[in-house]
């Protein structure tokens, strides 16, 4: 009987050995773990939420989170949370030091334990917000959509607004000044169309459409001094291909570019900005204000020749007092050199570079899986494949943080599919870390989600608005602009 007890007891123990948490008889495996999001040996800002993951093919597992002063240890299926009080202490308790995380996953009974890898906790701190819009596939009708705002140390969304509160409606391009959340804008498509500004408390929806623009204006870009908005105005297209490997082609038939007065509600333009020979759109401001870069092709035939437009980067001085643009224009990486396609140019607030995508051809990178981010030094002229950060599928729209240490960007890596928000950190040198996908609670949900992150865009704060009176100037009829053409 005692025999029968001690076998029993033996067998039990083991069982619990091998199922509950690892013992003596795991297995080590010097591959890093299969885990997704992958934050293997990731660069982070000490404000940012528990980066909670999966572990691929497992039943089980264990994670030790390690730091100079203080560890977690984290048991559970293969859904690894991390709780947020824990991580929060943790990282603040290792500001400038790497954390050292070690997994062991239970798969057919056995343990394994995996190379440990390094996050690096940084003391340069992040905006504390980001906004994005989640938007459903659709190609004509305007699916389930809407603009979010997310707070970077928690899990904590919020809607802005979204096409449940304004049926019927397509919302998009939000843009904020320089990351103020009091000076936000945003269009509207459908039975309610225009744009809405939101200006220090003010609330007003424009009719930015006039006779003598192509259409209503599209990708803002505000002026540091919160005073202009550059814009483009386009007659866009889209068109589906036949072969297998390509799915869409969205491309500008005519295209220019006007600058919005927002203390005088005028657009105007430069003939230099509007010339009948050339595409030009994607402006944005320099963070001193004195100049605006934008993207420019020679016009080709569309849609036969929509492999033919190749977008330049180009600038052109602003006087922001006088409110003159310059008289000439500056080609700063020119398409012959390249022999490719430039758009969304963004130069760092602190005004040392400036990132670009860079595709084979036309200016909708977000389709085009050749698409990678670039990086021109503004102190020397010269570019490069930023290739520590790109992926094999498209690496398109992106935004810097405040203190041009970060930068969050789309990127389909994931399945070449959806767009996922990646941020990575910046050195003062203009090298960049491996990218870490935004954490959610549930990682699961970016394999589960039909929604893609579209225009993610760094704020400074919480973007808090009157629902009411939002909605109240959504349906109110739009204040028309006026619009000129200023001499050079």
């Amino acid at each position: 009987m005692w025999k029968w007890s001690t076998k029993i007891l033996v067998v039990y123990a083991i069982a619990a050995a091998s199922c509950g948490k690892p013992g003596n008889d795991v297995v080590f495996n010097d591959m890093l773990p299969p885990v997704f999001p992958d934050y293997c040996d990731v660069t982070i800002p000490a404000g940012i939420a528990p980066l909670n993951f999966i572990v691929s093919n497992s039943e089980k597992s264990e994670v030790i989170i390690k730091g100079r002063t203080g560890s977690i240890i984290i048991r559970s299926g293969k859904n690894v949370r991390i709780p947020q009080g824990k991580w929060r202490r943790l990282l603040e308790n290792n500001i400038g030091e790497d954390l050292t995380v070690t997994v062991t996953a239970l798969t057919d009974k056995k343990w394994t334990r995996y190379r440990s890898f390094k996050i690096s906790v940084k003391s340069d701190p992040i905006d504390p917000y980001v906004a994005y819009r989640l938007i459903a596939p659709g190609y004509e009708a305007y699916s389930s959509m809407g603009i979010y705002q997310r707070e970077l140390s928690s899990f904590r969304q919020k809607p802005v607004i979204t096409n449940r509160l304004v049926r019927g409606t397509c919302m998009n391009c939000h843009s904020f000044s320089s990351g103020n959340p009091g000076r936000m804008l945003f269009h509207l498509r459908g039975d309610v169309s225009g744009t809405i500004l939101l200006n220090e408390g003010k609330i007003t929806k424009l009719n930015t459409k006039t006779s003598s623009t192509i259409s209503n204006c599209i990708y803002p870009f505000w002026h540091p001094s919160g005073d202009y908005i550059a814009f483009s105005v386009n007659n866009i297209s889209q068109v589906f291909h036949s072969v297998r490997d390509k799915r869409i082609e969205v491309f500008d038939s005519r295209s220019d570019i006007v600058i919005y007065d927002v203390r005088n509600n005028k657009l105007f333009t430069s003939s230099l900005l509007s010339s009948e020979d050339s595409f030009e759109t994607f402006p944005a401001f320099s963070p001193d204000g004195k100049s605006l870069v934008f993207c420019s092709a020679r016009k080709v035939d569309q849609p036969t020749g929509y492999d033919k437009a190749k977008y330049s980067l180009c600038l052109i001085s602003f006087d922001a007092a006088s409110g003159r643009l310059g008289d000439r224009i500056d080609t700063l990486v020119s398409s012959g050199e390249t022999g490719r396609s430039i758009s969304f140019p963004r130069i760092s607030p602190d005004g040392k570079q400036l990132v670009f995508t860079l595709s084979d051809y036309g200016n909708f990178p977000i389709w085009h899986s050749d698409a990678d981010l670039y990086s021109l030094d503004l102190s020397t002229n010269r570019f490069r494949n930023i290739e520590e950060i790109n992926s094999l599928e498209s690496d398109s729209y992106h935004s810097w943080s405040s203190n041009s240490r970060w930068m969050i960007f789309s990127s389909r890596r994931t399945d070449g599919l959806y767009t996922r928000p990646f941020i990575a950190y910046c050195s003062s040198d203009g090298t960049f870390s491996k990218p870490f996908m935004l954490p959610l609670k549930d990682p699961g949900l970016y394999s589960e989600s039909l929604f893609s992150y579209n225009v993610p865009e760094f704020v400074t704060g919480e973007i808090s608005k009157d629902t009411r009176s939002l909605l109240k100037a959504i349906a109110s009829k739009a204040k028309d602009v006026n619009f000129e053409i200023k001499a050079r």
